[in-house]
């Protein structure tokens, strides 16, 4: 049985893996490593954790994510987005381990008129994209087969994110106010975890970038609207520009990626937003 390590595993994806997992226990050999088990920074660690599992697999799905923070937490922003990846990188490639990491659409700027291909010319807006934008860079520096996967607006049963802010916040107000001049599109964690394992299972292996988000074009005063409508929720949500919203670090107003490339290469296409939205809310009510 093929064997696969997750770094992050706390984290919404983490936590999707652990389910996908759970749902096709003879699928492969999991090891799940959190930021406790595993400080990614610490490369005798790491090395002597590859040696002893011995996977055929890495997911990293470890990540700095306050990105606000980060614009004045640059040197640990760094640490885990960028030098800890080419860790990672390093010592899968030395032990003949497949890389498989996760990135961000806030690698791109947001002007584009079109959604954002892959041969994009990266330039991003924050210290977080920056990061991410040098982890990428690290990971095919120290391993020309890694696979990077960037993705969006990423949200799940698990963890904080919009939906569950959103859920609490129509619960607790009369009104919400909502930015609607930032376009993209959500990621359900358990689609992006099915398509990773999707990439795992498939008949080679094919390095490179590559674009991972629901389908479907949004703003997030959308993205809260049909939030309210699933749920029959009362509150009222008002839509205002960026400049209402003011952040400590910019966002792209454009976050809107092609997947034309995994249509092409794995044959894949993601389910529509609005489907998975609807399954993650189910699962909420459930809980």
């Amino acid at each position: 049985m093929k064997k696969i390590l997750v770094t992050g595993a706390n984290g919404q994806l983490g936590k999707e893996l652990r389910d996908w997992s759970i749902h096709h226990p003879n699928s492969f050999e999991f090891l799940f490593l959190s930021r406790e088990d595993l400080p990614i920074h610490h490369f005798e660690l790491v090395h002597n954790v590859f040696g002893s599992f011995r996977p055929d697999y890495c997911i990293n799905c470890a990540a700095y994510t306050a990105v606000d923070k980060a614009e004045s937490e640059k040197e640990l922003a760094y640490l885990v987005n960028a030098e800890s990846v080419g860790i990672l990188a390093a010592v899968a490639a030395s032990q003949g381990c497949r890389f498989l990491h996760v990135s961000t659409d806030y690698v791109y700027n947001g002007n584009a008129p079109m959604p954002h291909t892959e041969n994009d010319a990266p330039m991003p807006v924050s210290v977080y994209g920056a990061s991410k934008l040098k982890g990428e860079q690290e990971a095919l520096l120290h391993d020309q087969m890694a696979i990077i996967i960037r993705t969006s607006w990423v949200y799940s049963v698990y963890g904080n994110n919009f939906v569950k802010t959103m859920l609490r916040l129509m619960n607790e107000r009369t009104s919400i106010s909502v930015v609607n001049d930032q376009t993209g599109s959500p990621t359900c964690a358990a689609d992006l975890a099915s398509f990773i394992l999707h990439i795992i299972r498939f008949k080679e292996w094919i390095p490179g970038l590559y674009n991972f988000s629901n389908e479907g074009a949004i703003t997030w005063y959308d993205f809260a609207c049909e939030i309210k409508s699933i749920t029959g929720a009362t509150c009222e949500v008002l839509p205002i520009p960026t400049s209402q919203y003011p952040t400590p670090a910019s966002r792209p107003a454009n976050s809107l990626m092609s997947k034309e490339k995994i249509r092409q290469v794995f044959g894949y296409t993601p389910p529509d937003w609005k489907q998975s939205l609807r399954r993650c809310l189910e699962a909420l009510a459930g809980k």
